[in-house]
């Protein structure tokens, strides 16, 4: 298992950035080469379950996770249940004042392909941490201006 948090500090309240959020079928607004949707249940409760799939021009790699947590407005929690990515996630709000939040993205994942995977990760890590802050900025400037509904 392989820990890894990154953060963002939000210029919009708790609740807007928790909509924000968890408006999954957006999150290809915000999260580089990656598209959400909710399969099962409502995608807000315990027992959804989402697949993301990640890639470019078709090319890439479906995600499922089941939501095994959910604490509105400032926690949820998912397991990856798929073949590459496996472990869990966690995305949590924290308040900095009436206006401003932090966004931290977690995961605690299980590296696939054995020993290859387990050496490869130092060289994976990098770029893959690179992509998700790039996302999470992303992510600042969506939630700074979110309106429900689009």
């Amino acid at each position: 298992m392989t820990d890894l948090a990154v953060s963002v500090e939000v210029a919009a309240p708790v609740g807007t950035t928790w909509l924000a959020l968890t408006d999954w079928e957006r999150q290809r607004e915000w999260m580089l080469g990656t598209e959400v949707r909710v399969v099962e249940g409502n995608g807000r409760s315990v027992g959804s379950r989402l697949e993301a799939f990640t890639g470019i021009a078709g090319v890439g790699f479906t995600d499922t996770m089941e939501i095994i947590s959910w604490e509105p407005p400032v926690r949820c929690t998912m397991r990856h249940l798929g073949s590459i990515v496996r472990g869990t996630g966690s995305f949590h709000v924290q308040g900095r004042g009436p206006q401003r939040s932090v966004f931290v993205w977690s995961e605690q994942l299980d590296l696939p392909l054995g020993l290859v995977g387990r050496l490869g990760w130092p060289v994976v890590k990098p770029v893959f941490t690179l992509g998700l802050r790039r996302s999470l900025h992303n992510f600042a400037r969506f939630a700074e201006s979110y309106t429900v509904g689009g």
